[in-house]
This record gives structure tokens, sequence and C-alpha cells, in this order.
């Protein structure tokens, strides 16, 4: 059975599910994409592997500089900004579909600050007491309950989620600033390197919680996507489809903090990938809903790339990932609010 610009692959004899050639189309060019900018991380740069050794490099991980490379430099930094950015990517494409809103993302609405300030409590006020994504998860927690109460209409309105994020995410900064002054100053430089998001010395351990965490929580995702498509008809077809609206509306809004906690417990408050991945998705794709799975890869892959344009700017060294994505997830944010007050949304 054929749909409109879609066709319908069964899994086995009991599952079908629709794919649309368009999105499809699309999710294997960021995935070639994807696959490029890792040859690039590998191969770039005076401590790159030679692209010719690249590929027996893969398969018999040698010693020396270039095992050093994979097993402990680049491989995991790499592993680490693929699998951040997508849960990074699948966090903001629910808060957006949730909350039917553009700028519905946990960058704006202070859930990134919030996760950063309740990691650095975690790892520097109550070490060993509290894990960092655990702290990271009450922090991005608290943020989300306080902007909801705060805005007086949930997640509804632009301008109001807008500036109780503004608000929530300055608490946010202030409380870890404070933090930051009652450390040692090596502690402290530490710390700030974190804040500003940063995946420099990442390792197979930091790989090993975001990738734990995108293997439970994906599946949990794409069920959820399915359900939030349905809502876009309205919550009375949704609920007689089995849609639950409001229930999945909570169970989203869970899993996107999850994501978004886990992904900064690894690498720091990253801004403004969780906004523009599933806005890039949405107009490459066309299609309705969440887009979970494009999300992913589309979050993945600016990520790496950003990461990757950090590793080689040449006037600062090892420049924090999280200034790039700031800078020009800033300019996209201005793009938003300007196409939002046009539309009187504002």
């Amino acid at each position: 059975m054929h749909t409109s610009g879609s066709r319908i692959v069964r899994v086995g004899t009991s599952l079908a599910v629709p794919v649309r050639r368009r999105a499809l189309v699309q999710g294997l060019a960021v995935v070639a994409a994807l696959v490029a900018v890792g040859i690039a991380t590998l191969t770039l740069g005076g401590l790159g592997i030679a692209p010719e050794r690249l590929p027996a490099a893969l398969i018999d991980i040698p010693g020396g500089s270039e095992g050093f490379v994979l097993k402990r430099l680049r491989g995991p930094r790499f592993v680490v900004a693929v699998a951040t950015g997508a849960a990074l990517g699948i966090s903001g494409a629910l808060f957006q579909t949730v909350t039917r809103n553009p700028l519905g993302s946990p960058d704006v609405i202070g859930l990134t600050a919030g996760a950063g300030a309740g990691a650095a409590a975690a790892s520097l006020l109550l070490p060993g007491a509290v894990s960092v994504p655990a702290g990271a998860m009450l922090g991005a927690a608290g943020a989300t309950v306080v902007v909801f109460v705060s805005t007086g209409r949930g997640f509804s309105s632009p301008s109001r989620l807008i500036i109780a994020g503004i608000g929530v995410s300055a608490m946010a900064v202030a409380f870890t600033q404070y933090v930051v002054m009652l450390q040692s100053r090596d502690q402290a430089a530490v710390l700030h390197a974190y804040l500003t998001g940063s995946l420099s010395a990442r390792s197979w351990q930091n790989a090993a919680v975001i990738g734990g965490a995108l293997a439970v929580l994906l599946p949990a995702a794409i069920a959820l996507g399915r359900r939030l498509h349905l809502i876009e008809m309205g919550d009375e077809l949704a609920d007689a489809l089995g849609g639950k609206a409001e229930q999945t509306r909570v169970w989203s809004i869970v899993v996107a903090i999850a994501l978004s906690a886990a992904a900064v417990s690894v690498a720091g408050p990253i801004a403004f990938v969780s906004l523009t991945a599933p806005q890039i998705t949405k107009r490459l794709s066309r299609t309705p809903g969440a887009n979970v799975v494009l999300s992913a890869l589309t979050g993945a892959f600016i990520l790496a790339a950003a990461d990757l344009c950090a590793q080689q700017v040449p006037v600062v060294e090892d420049l924090p990932v999280g200034v790039l994505t700031a800078g020009i997830g800033g300019l996209y944010l201005g793009y938003l609010l300007v196409r939002e007050w046009k539309k009187g949304t504002v």
C-alpha cells in the first residue's frame, strides 16, 4: 500500500512502518555527511591518521600514535559528539512538538542551563553523594517546572516562554558562577571549560554514559513521536485512536529532559543544537510530526561538524565547541524571533 510520497515497509509479518521517500533520502544524505565528518575528524591535523591508513587502522587498531588517536584522543571524542548531538536533536524535537512552538527548545527555556547547574552542584558541592547525570537530571527537571509554572500558560505562549527561559537561565548561571567562586583555581578552570560546552578529552566512559541513555530512550522517543503525530490532528482524535494525548505529552517531556540531562552530563551545556536540528529537519524533509530519527541524525551531524571546525580553528587551540554552536545558534534564534514576530505570535 502506498500513500503520497511514502511507502509501507514491512518488518516481519506484523509490523508495517510508513517511510516517506523524501525523509529517507534526507536521512541517507545526513549519514553520508556524518561519515565524511568522521573521516575528516580522524585524519586532519598534525595527529591525524594518514587517509590511506585509516581503513586498516579501523579494522585492526594499531599501537603507537595511530592507536592513541583512535583509542584515546579522537575516536571517543567523535563518538561522544555524535551521540550527544543525537540526544540534543531528539530532545529539541520532542519539546518543540509538545509545545507546538519552534522556540520550545531546551536551550531557550533554560533547561540546558538548569542541567549545567545541577551537574556542577553534583560534582563539586555533593561529590559522591549525587552522580553528575543525576544532578543534571534534577537541575533540568527543576528548570522545566519553574518555566512551566512561571509562564502562567504552560508552554503555549512563545513570548512568555522566552521571558521565563531567560529568567531561569540567568538564575541557573548565577548559581553556577557562585559554585565556581567556591572552588580552588584549578577546579574553577575545569568547571569553566565544562560549562562552556566542550568535547575535549572525552573518554569511552563518557561515550558509554550518553550511548546508554540513547539506547534506553531512543525507542521510547520513537514510540512517543508516532503518538505526537496523532496529537497534531487534535486531542480527541488522538485519544480515539489510542494516542492518549495528555499522557503522551508528559512522557515526551520526561524523555526530553532525560536526554538533555544525559547530554549535559558528558559534554556540558552545549547551546542551540536542540533548537536548530528539529527545525532544519522539518524544512528539509517537509514531514509532519516530531521526526525523531531524522532530528537525531541532524543533531549528530551539526555537533560533530561543529566540533571538527572547533578543532581546526587556527587562532585558538581546541576551541570549545559550545562557543561555536552558541554563535551560530544565536543568529538562528534571532531569525526565528523575527519570523514569529511577523506572524504575530511574539
